[in-house]
């Protein structure tokens, strides 16, 4: 049976059936992407010649993708229909693999990895808008378990790709780095079936909508001031992210931690958020979700701020269980909120712009970050992370006041 538009409800077999149907889908596509860049790529890389400037550049693309695309997909989403938009990302995410088989130059890897990029620019907005709309009673508790399936295939695929790379390091050449880009292509095959099995109420022919509608989309949502606080939120939320996935492994590791004790400090964190996604989802659908968006960014800033207290493992352990839990309580409540906020034919638009927004945050976190730890040192540059979060904490509450 494929997943069509009828009307059901969250606790219907039907119901249950379609979030996990697109919870499959969210796995596999971003394992499947996971695997081709952590830890492969940088190794691929070096194996090819390339250096630190070229790595750099190659590392910058991916999330410039998602900030370029994400809302111009979600405004196109809401004119021509979801299921072409998911159809174009199950393409990108079953061929990007397979170009990586045949760069013959490190720099290659910039378009591919900006064209890898575009697939998850595009699944992630359009999957969250049908969501929203599916499910307009429960919407948070959906998204968070959508949500918490992405996180599972990304905490895995570092795990199999690592795997591949140790059982076949004797194997002289490009090999081993090959066999790893094969297995994302095998990832990727049940990402484009499954969407090719989704159907929807048909949009008639083809009609891309002109410039006026992407402007005055990006109008209404910049001139709302809900809608633009939840993005300056997320922003926040995933600017601390970016800083600290970049500065505390560097961190800890100056400190004499072993490997292990740095994995097992950002397991936990990714454990608990995948944990907690739904439950904190179905918090937000019964709850004020401005409520749970001010505590999660507290949570997360007061995370951040104690790093440089925290000298033991445990205490760390404690720290980056707090930020997973606090990231979980924001980021669940924004797209939910935004989706409540938004006017109905505008949601995949505005789930767009908050994907770009966010993706802003996460990728400005390690530059500016790492610019106040150059002139202050490591306490400076985990503060940017809380005083951001407190500021951006008091526009949300003047700006989503009633």
């Amino acid at each position: 049976m494929s997943p069509d538009t009828q009307v059901i409800g969250p606790d219907t077999s039907p119901g249950r059936y379609l979030v996990f149907y697109f919870s499959l889908i969210g796995f596999f596509a971003i394992f499947s992407t996971t695997v081709s860049k952590n830890p492969v790529l940088p190794l691929f890389v070096q194996a090819m010649g390339g250096g630190d400037t070229v790595l750099g550049l190659i590392a910058a693309v991916s999330p410039l993708a998602g900030i370029v695309f994400s809302f111009p997909v979600g405004v196109l989403s809401d004119h021509i229909g979801r299921r072409r938009l998911l159809v174009a990302s199950g393409v990108v995410f079953l061929l990007a693999p397979l170009l990586y088989l045949v760069v013959p130059d490190p720099l290659w890897l910039v378009p591919v990895r900006f064209f890898h990029g575009t697939a998850t620019a595009i699944l992630g907005p359009v999957i969250s808008a049908i969501i929203a709309e599916r499910f307009p009673s429960t919407k948070a508790e959906m998204l968070g378990t959508y949500s918490s399936a992405t996180l599972i295939g990304r905490t895995l695929a570092p795990l199999i790709g690592g795997i591949v790379l140790t059982s076949f390091a004797l194997v002289p050449g490009l090999l081993p780095y090959r066999l790893v880009y094969i297995a994302a292509f095998l990832a990727a095959i049940p990402v484009l079936v499954l969407i090719l099995m989704y159907r929807e109420e048909q949009h008639g022919p083809l009609d891309v909508p002109g410039f006026s509608v992407f402007w005055q989309s990006l109008v209404v949502f910049v001139t709302n001031r809900r809608l633009r606080a939840t993005a300056l939120a997320d922003m926040a939320t995933y600017f601390a992210y970016g800083a600290l996935e970049t500065f505390l492994p560097v961190y800890l590791a100056d400190l004499r931690f072993e490997a292990y004790e740095i994995g097992l400090i950002f397991a936990i964190q990714v454990l608990l958020i995948a944990i907690t996604k739904p439950l904190f989802g179905r918090i937000a659908d019964r709850v004020d979700k401005r409520i749970q968006i001010v505590v999660g960014l507290l949570v997360t800033g007061g995370a951040v701020a104690a790093v440089p207290f925290a000298m033991s493992f445990a205490g760390f352990l404690v720290v980056s269980a707090l930020f997973g839990i606090g990231l979980s309580l924001s980021t669940v409540a924004t797209s939910a909120y935004v989706a409540d906020v938004a006017r109905k034919e505008q949601i995949g638009s505005s789930m767009g712009a908050l994907s770009s927004i966010m993706d802003i945050g996460q990728s400005s976190g390690p530059l500016v970050t790492g610019l106040f730890m150059s002139l202050a040192g490591y306490p400076a540059g985990f503060l940017t992370g809380f005083v951001l979060a407190v500021v951006v904490m008091v526009v949300f509450v003047l700006s989503a006041r009633e």
